[in-house]
């Protein structure tokens, strides 16, 4: 898929305000750390479409993002590790379970996972989140430049047995780094797919 416009439509933090239409949306999420930004900005092919910063927690609403015109990419605040006060991490979890129990757009939810560490319990807890709520969901694990590609390999079956323990399959992943635009056109295209079976489903 080729992005030939991204751009900025609204943020709020009440589902019931996302936009009304009914293009298709896919979310994406992570820890506060994970480099959530700046995928999104490769994938867009705009460095600052959305706010990147040195602090975790910047993201603290729903942003919705409209891509070609026809697809949004919403990009949500991350979990874990924002140095917010604890009433907004509720804040933060009851509209972020809001919106995947009630948003009918949406298509399906990237978790972005740093590649770099092992599985983290507050991801591992999210995904089956996710799982037990029938929500369609890709891992996508970011800063791959950091790591050689059979530390990478090791990772990711680490990832693979951990999960193995209670899925039945492991779900499908991407392997992507930022600066080095690896993955992207996995991803998007993976979007692309999406979109077409939609819209032949629609037929």
């Amino acid at each position: 898929m080729l992005v030939k416009s991204a751009e900025f439509v609204m943020s709020n933090s009440d589902v019931a305000k996302c936009p009304k239409n009914r293009m298709p949306e896919y979310a994406f999420i992570g820890r506060s750390n994970v480099g959530k930004s700046s995928l999104i900005n490769m994938l867009t092919n705009k460095k600052s479409l959305a706010k990147t910063s040195g602090k975790p927690g910047k993201t603290q609403l729903i942003n919705h993002f409209l891509i070609n015109k026809n697809w949004y990419l919403v990009d949500l605040p991350g979990y874990g590790y924002a140095k917010v006060s604890k009433s907004s991490k509720k804040t933060f979890q009851k509209f972020i379970t809001q919106y995947f129990s009630l948003r009918e757009q949406l298509v399906s939810a990237f978790v972005l996972v740093d590649i770099r560490h092992d599985p983290q319990p507050i991801d591992l807890e999210f995904m089956q989140w996710l799982g037990e709520n029938g929500i369609p969901f890709s891992i996508v694990f970011t800063k791959a430049d950091k790591l050689k590609p059979k530390a990478i390999e090791n990772h990711i079956e680490n990832y693979k047995s951990i999960l193995l323990e209670t899925w039945e399959d492991m779900p499908n992943y991407f392997v992507t780094s930022s600066s080095k635009d690896i993955g992207k056109e996995e991803v998007l295209g993976y979007i692309e797919t999406l979109n077409g079976n939609m819209e032949l489903s629609n037929i």
